[in-house]
């Protein structure tokens, strides 16, 4: 069994390659090709936390898998990221494992991929100004990402601590090719936006409709058993695309706050979701119709995205030669 540490896979995995392995893993999802069932979870109450199993099939990749993830929510602003995750690889034919790879970076990259992926899909092509919504490892994320699908000149960090958000920026500064500055608030950041990178754990919303400009996209994927990071105003107005309807409109912990919530409420019914990633990537459901529309991607993560992931991963580390090589007995 091959085994590849946080280092090693941040090193073998690409976003550009990555970007284009999960348009046609979402694809494969819509049209029913892969399998990904909802996630199955252990809570841990006195922590908020809970961890998470995540099974999936590729087959247009070749991947068989299956992720084991904690949540705990409590951890932001330590050492410890929120998100923490093991990946095991099967090999489809056999049912044998054959790796085992660190899922963090894993979960940090493919997410911040996929909402790449929405805004390539969704967001205005002139689309210059992004709000980084969030201080943590998703904030980082979805700002080199977007960076990579649209041409951003200025980027905008808001979080609940200025002084972390002042460090993000002067930390993007360095990797990035645009202006970066630090917002005071979230409506600081969001007003005038094109692509709005809610990455946070929030309760109360972050984003808010009276904070849009015309035109912004929005991606969402921030969990909170307790809130939701878009208001139910937004949720309203976009044209809101998923990565599958089944896991964002399913219960805990599969499914989504900032959707169920306007749902139970009445103000929308399930048909308000739009389309899914897969069905915009096959033209089967249409896609932004005005350059005043407001979009919005909710996230909630499914494993068609980290078997995708972890397939460009095994494959790039056997090419290089990188890894361990160990026997289990």
């Amino acid at each position: 069994m091959l085994v590849l540490g946080r280092s090693q896979v941040e090193t073998l995995l690409k976003m550009d390659a990555l970007i284009d392995a999960l348009a046609a893993a979402m694809a494969d999802l819509s049209a029913g090709r892969a399998s990904a069932p909802d996630r199955v979870a252990a809570r841990v109450p006195e922590r908020d936390g809970f961890l998470a199993a995540m099974p999936g099939f590729v087959p247009s990749a070749g991947v068989l898998m299956s992720k084991l993830v904690s949540l705990f929510p409590h951890n932001a602003g330590t050492l410890l990221p929120t998100h923490q995750a093991l990946i095991v690889v099967f090999d489809p034919d056999t049912g044998k494992p054959v790796a085992l790879l660190d899922g963090t970076a894993i979960t940090a990259a493919r997410t911040g991929a996929c909402s790449a992926l929405s805004a390539q899909l969704l967001a205005r092509e002139d689309a210059t100004v992004l709000a980084v919504l969030g201080t943590g490892v998703q904030a980082r994320s979805h700002a080199r990402a977007m960076c990579r699908v649209r041409p951003i000149t200025q980027v905008r960090v808001a979080g609940r601590d200025v002084a972390k958000a002042a460090a993000l920026a002067e930390e993007l500064k360095s990797v990035l090719e645009a202006d970066v500055r630090v917002a005071s608030t979230y409506a600081e950041a969001l007003d005038g936006a094109d692509i709005a990178a809610a990455t946070t754990h929030a309760v109360e919303p972050v984003v808010r409709r009276p904070w849009l400009t015309p035109g912004v996209h929005i991606t969402s994927v921030g969990y909170n058993p307790a809130g939701r990071e878009v208001d139910a105003a937004t949720i309203a107005s976009a044209l809101v695309c998923v990565e599958s309807r089944q896991a964002v409109l399913a219960p805990f912990p599969a499914g989504s706050n900032d959707l169920l919530i306007p749902i139970r409420d009445g103000l929308i019914t399930a048909d308000h979701v739009h389309a899914e990633l897969g069905e915009l990537i096959t033209a089967t459901r249409p896609g932004r119709t005005s350059p005043d529309q407001i979009t919005l991607y909710k996230s909630v993560g499914v494993a068609v995205q980290d078997a995708a992931a972890a397939a460009l991963v095994v494959t790039a580390a056997r090419e290089q030669a990188m890894g361990e090589e160990i026997t289990l007995r």
